[in-house]
């Protein structure tokens, strides 16, 4: 088994699925990083779930939670996914933390619309992070962490147009 450094990860490159190594040395960091914003994202959901206030709270407070669960998944299929390309999935709360492009969610807002507003910022961001790696994973020619991310895009996409609809007014 040969080992290779690639920033904070250590990726162990022996593993069955039909990569080259190289590609799976590509992929693993990247799916670490998500991995990290993802877990960071579930987080920052709970906390908005559990402190949303005002007269949307229990809208508010049951979509966040919603979320969560949909992350939650996310995260187990990433863990997982990189673990079988031979990696290291680095997946504690402290490691999330420490290696999160998310930005840190504001301790001084309570009421729904700043909420939203807070998560609208996150979720466009890990957004576009998995949209990166949707071409990332593509141009190196890894069809199924391509089509992962894909499905991640997708509800990601759906719960950013689910929190701008709280933010929008009629007309």
């Amino acid at each position: 088994m040969r080992t290779a450094t690639n920033g904070h990860s250590k990726i162990k490159v022996h593993s069955s699925i039909g990569l080259k190594p190289e590609i799976r040395e590509k992929m693993v960091p990247m799916l670490n990083q998500h991995l990290a914003d993802l877990f960071d994202l579930l987080s920052q959901t709970k906390h908005a779930h559990w402190n949303v206030k005002g007269p949307h709270f229990m809208s508010l407070h049951l979509l966040f939670d919603t979320f969560a669960e949909g992350l939650e998944k996310y995260v187990d299929t990433v863990a997982e996914r990189l673990t079988a390309m031979g990696g290291y999935a680095y997946g504690t709360a402290r490691m999330a933390a420490a290696n999160s492009k998310v930005k840190e969610f504001p301790t001084d807002i309570l009421a729904g619309r700043d909420i939203v507003k807070a998560m609208v910022e996150r979720y466009a961001g890990v957004g576009n992070s998995i949209r990166e790696g949707i071409e990332t994973s593509e141009k190196a020619g890894d069809a199924a962490t391509s089509d992962m991310l894909i499905d991640i895009q997708r509800d990601l996409d759906q719960w950013l147009w689910f929190l701008e609809a709280h933010l929008q007014e009629q007309s």
